[in-house]
Formats: C-alpha cells, structure tokens, sequence
C-alpha cells in the first residue's frame, strides 16, 4: 500500500506544540504537545490495525497545532488522503442536527419540549401515549424506550430501498422495551424524526438545512449532506474491510452519492480541514462562532446542548481509563470526566469509516480523527492515547498498551457472549418439514421470502436485498448464512405456528456483533406461499 504524509506539522508548528499553550481561563493549566509523540501514535495505530487512511487533526487555543494525514482513498490505487478528502463523519452527524434545531429554537421556530406531533401530526410511535407525550427533546437522548439500533435494519446494510418517509412510518411498529423516559438505549431512527422537525419547522429540506444554516455560515466548505457527484466534488474517500491481511474497498459510492434516510442520523460527509473548523467553533465560540458580527449561537442553546439530559451507564474501562465518574447524553453529545476534566465527544461508525471528536472545553483543547477502513479498535486505541496525552497526569502511553488491553477484554469473554463455531453447519434442505417456506412480512421491515434455492432454502428480502442468504442448520438450530460476508453477523431463525400461521422469529447469531444489526426487533407472519 502506497501510505504517504500529507500535511506533516511545519518546523514552526513543531515549535509551537512544544512551547506551553495557554489560554484565558485563569485555571487552566498550560498544555505541551510534542508533535513527534502524536507522530508516534498515528503511526503505530496505522501500523497495528493494517488502516488504508488516517486524517487527525488537534486543536489547543483556538489554533490547529497538529494535523497530519496519510493513507489512500482506495487502498492500492495511489491516490493519497489529504486534509480535504471527504469522510463519513456517521454518528458525529447527530451533533450538527442538534446544533440545526439549536439554530430554530433561537429563532423561536419551535422549543425543545414542543411535542413532535406539533410539528409532524403524522408521527406515531407503538403507544399512543408516547406519541402524545413524546417532545423534541426525547429524539435527542436515547430514553425512548426502544432497544438499542431499533429500526437499523432500515438503514444499513447499504445500499437498500427503504425511504425517510419507510422509517419515519416504521417506527409505529417497533415495540419498546423499556418504558419511556425510563434508562438510555442508543438508537439512530428518532434523530431521522429530529431531521424531519427541522424541516418542518424551517421550512426546507434537512438537506437544505444543514447547508445554509450550518455549513455555509460556519465556512465548512467541503460538507455534504444530501446528494452530490463524487467526481465533481472529488477527493471523496472509500470504505475498506479487512480481508485476509488486505484492505478492501467495499459499498464504494457510485458516480452520484444519493441522498439517504439516515441523513440526520449519520450521513453528513466532512474533510478533516472542515471538522477542525467545527472543533474551533465550539472551543471558542466568541471567536469562531461569530457570523456577520453575530453569536452563530446563544450561549443558551450552548449550554442546553452540553447538559447532560440522560444517564448513561459508566463501564469499568471509563473508570480506568479516564477516572471518570459520571458519564451522560447531552443533546448530540456524550459527556463525561476524564481526570476531573469536562469531556464533550462522539464518534461515527459506519460502512467501514471510523470518526471520533473530542473536545476538552476547560483545557480549550480539542481533535479529530477520521480512518476510511474497519478501525472500531484503532479508534478507540488513538481517541483514548490522545486524550491521555492532553489530560492524564502521567501522559498517554504506548499504542501496544492500549491495544493489548482490548485483546485482553475480547479474550476473556465469558464464552456466552462469544460467537459459536458456525464451521459443522449443512444446509436446510428444500423439503425439511421444520422449515414452513414462503412469502413472510414485517409490519416495519416489509416482505422476505422463504423459498427453494438450487442449494437449499433462500431468506431473501424485498427492501434491504443485500440481505439474502441460505438457511443453515447447526446442532437444532437454524440460522442465515449472508452471502455477503461484509455483514456483521449472520441470524438465527426461529418458527413457530399460530393461530394455524408460521410465525418468524430472528436474532444475531453473534452477541457481541453491532446493534443496528436489530434482528430481534423482528416479528413475520407468513403471507403467502412461495410462487
């Protein structure tokens, strides 16, 4: 792989990051980075987890100190990552749609505890209760009481041929778990509902949106929200899986990027150059916040965004690894304390490109960083190392440390959260009389079919086809075998019979695999027999 540096720190840069920095606030304690200590993490993260691209950028008193990219867009092909190349930023979306309604509440276009159904009378959720009850505010911060990922399987795997309007109407059949407002459970299908209440309340698309009230004011010039021509826009990075030693490109884009339902959940695209500008903006609002003379944003909505509206639950790795003590939602943002230090942060996952943003508000220090390849480890690896080397007293240790930790947790797994050996697996035959085939519907997911295939019996669905594969038989059990190997984790499948009707039943045959993978939230009923 051709891997080559972009955008090294100057000499001059070099000598700003190791003089102390410090800013305003008379107790913060000045900040010395040495660029040749992040060098050495960006590059044993890029060496350790195999990535095709990596872009990470710092920021410490409102200047960007560090930024360094390297890699390729497409593994292989020469063409080298710079600080322009866009990227799926996924999840760090949520934050500039909450920024969006932050915009609309400062106009008094709406409120956050205005009921959804004022803006969408349309909107349902499964229990009438919730859907009268349930304000803008709760699209925000994961206590719907829906399971984790409800609804995912209506955006991903991509491509698919769900629409925004499939998984707003979707979300009326997708039974909670929890009661409302009761415990945190991540999902990404409400903040879709959040885009659409923009839209309603602003009067134009959460496309047009986003460009004219965020990135066009902001000066984030290479953002793309809606559909564009890769070539036009060009410098556009690509997804890549790990296969056999090697990266793979793998649900690259076509010459013309489609606008996609999940565009205020996760589908916004950004270049490094773009995020740093973003990360400035919220570290020093009364210098990078300041449009035409003017706050871009109350200091109201600003502290609104950064409360912690919903607990979440703090895991052993936080408390070793940060100190911390509390850990919660804000609106778009996850906060916790790292080292008695205020962290404001969120990360993106999705198709193959990893996102992270961080932001230490009281140390006026804050860094990006984007990979194009399956890096869930190395995100966690670089975001924490950089993170200690910022705030932790003793400073961030080595990339082998981090990462031999995180083995450590995979290896010691009790075996019910690992994923079976699926190697002793046959396929169902055409006549097996367990397996009742045919024509299968969710009220949500829409239409499978269970029907004979030359080498067995085929699940194969209408709107998400990528998912199709032969039914499996291992031990007594039955499961899905994706012919798409990029899938996270194939499903088990269970029948039964109701009221005289076969009834379906799904559930991840890894328990550990992603949560948007939400076969559980599944329900068939057989319609049909198979034509």
């Amino acid at each position: 792989m051709n891997i080559r540096r972009s955008l090294r720190a100057s000499a001059a840069l070099l000598v700003l990051c190791l003089v102390p920095l410090t800013g305003a606030a008379g107790d913060k304690p000045p900040i010395t980075l040495d660029a040749a200590a992040i060098d050495t993490l960006f590059d044993d993260t890029m060496a350790r987890y195999g990535l095709p691209g990596l872009a990470v950028g710092v920021v410490v008193n409102g200047e960007v100190v560090y930024q360094r990219t390297a890699g390729e867009l497409r593994a292989g092909e020469g063409e080298a990552i710079t600080s322009r190349s866009l990227f799926k930023v996924a999840s760090n979306t949520k934050a500039m749609t909450t920024a969006l309604l932050a915009r609309l509440v400062d106009r008094g276009l709406l409120a956050w505890d205005d009921p959804v159904v004022k803006h969408l009378p349309a909107f349902r959720m499964h229990d009438p209760w919730v859907t009268r009850e349930i304000q803008v505010r709760d699209l925000l911060i994961h206590n719907s009481g829906l399971g984790p990922g409800a609804g995912d399987l209506m955006l991903w795997p991509e491509p698919n041929h769900f629409t925004r309007e499939d998984v707003v109407a979707g979300l009326a059949h997708l039974k909670p778990l929890h009661s409302f407002r009761s415990r945190y459970a991540y999902d990404n299908t409400l903040y879709i509902v959040a885009g659409e209440v923009a839209a309603a309340a602003g009067g134009a698309s959460y496309e047009e949106l986003m460009e004219r009230e965020v990135f066009a004011p902001l000066g984030m010039s290479r953002c793309e929200a809606g559909a564009f021509d890769r070539d036009a826009v060009g410098d556009v990075a690509q997804p890549h899986r790990r296969v056999g030693g090697r990266n793979l490109v793998y649900r690259e884009d076509g010459a013309t990027v489609d606008t996609v339902p999940m565009a205020a959940a996760g589908g916004v695209r950004c270049s490094l150059d773009d995020m740093l500008v973003w990360t400035r903006m919220w570290l020093q609002p009364g210098q990078h916040g300041v449009v035409d003379g003017r706050p871009w944003l109350s200091d109201a909505r600003r502290r609104e965004l950064w409360t912690l509206h919903m607990p979440m639950p703090l895991g052993s790795r936080m408390r070793d690894w940060d100190g911390s003590r509390f850990y919660g939602y804000g609106y778009g943002w996850r906060l916790n304390d790292a080292h008695g230090r205020l962290k404001v942060s969120h990360t993106g996952t999705l198709s193959g490109m990893y996102s992270a943003l961080t932001l230490l508000p009281e140390l006026d220090a804050g860094f990006v960083m984007l990979t194009n390849g399956s890096g869930d480890g190395a995100r966690t690896v670089l975001v924490q190392a950089l993170s200690d080397l910022l705030v932790r007293p003793g400073g961030a240790r080595p990339v082998a440390w981090y990462a031999d930790v995180l083995q450590r947790e995979r290896d010691e797994a009790p075996p019910a959260r690992r994923a079976p050996d699926t190697s002793a697996r046959e396929a169902v035959s055409t006549g097996d009389p367990a397996i009742p085939t045919g024509l299968y519907r969710d009220p949500w997911f829409g239409d499978v079919r269970l029907c004979a295939h030359e080498r067995g019996v085929e699940f194969a669905s209408a709107k998400s086809p990528t998912l199709t594969g032969l039914l499996m038989r291992l031990d007594d059990r039955v499961f899905v075998d994706w012919f798409d190997d990029s899938i996270g984790t194939d499903a088990w499948v269970e029948f039964k019979v109701d009221d005289g009707r076969p009834r379906m039943t799904m559930a991840k045959v890894d328990p550990e695999a992603d949560f948007s993978y939400d076969f559980e939230d599944l329900a068939f009923e057989s319609v049909a027999p198979c034509p």
